[in-house]
């Protein structure tokens, strides 16, 4: 089962994309940050299963 999981707060938004194979057992698939949404300064961290980030 492939599950979503967002933390937003008020100028920023983190998430995860999981591949649950089981009780306590999961994939990391995907990550990241979205951070000063809404500002000039905003930025956007993404980090894939294979370590290839993207800022």
């Amino acid at each position: 089962m492939i599950i979503l999981v967002l933390n937003c707060g008020s100028s920023s938004l983190k998430y995860q994309l999981l591949d649950m194979k089981g009780d306590n057992v999961y994939y990391l698939l995907a990550k990241g940050l979205v951070e000063r949404i809404g500002m000039e300064t905003g930025c956007i961290k993404h980090r894939g299963s294979q370590e290839d980030q993207y800022v």
